[in-house]
C-alpha cells in the first residue's frame, strides 16, 4: 500500500512533518526491503536443507573457473545475504 494512501487514512499531510516510518509503525507495516530480506533468508534456509544433488545446492557451491571481467565485481546472491546479516 502506498504511503500516500496510508497518510490519507490517518489524516496526516506532509505539512504535519510526521515521517513515513512513524506512519508505517502505526499500521504495523514493514518496509519492502525488510520483506525482501526475510524472503531471501527463508529461501536460503530451503537451500541449506536441500539434498546435495539438487540444482540449487550445486549452484550455491559452484565455483566458475576462469577470470572475471574488468570492472566492479558482480553482486552475487550470497554477497547479498552477507550484507543483510550486517
Amino acid at each position: 500500500m502506498g504511503m500516500k494512501m496510508l497518510r490519507w487514512m490517518v489524516e496526516v499531510t506532509r505539512y504535519n512533518h510526521i515521517c513515513n516510518e512513524d506512519t508505517r509503525h502505526r499500521f504495523g507495516i514493514v518496509t519492502m526491503a525488510d520483506k525482501l530480506c526475510e524472503a531471501r533468508f527463508r529461501w536460503y534456509g530451503h537451500v541449506l536443507r536441500a539434498h546435495n544433488a539438487t540444482v540449487c545446492k550445486i549452484a550455491l557451491n559452484l565455483d566458475v573457473p576462469g577470470k572475471r571481467p574488468k570492472g566492479r565485481p558482480k553482486q552475487r546472491w550470497i554477497d547479498t545475504l552477507h550484507s543483510d546479516l550486517k
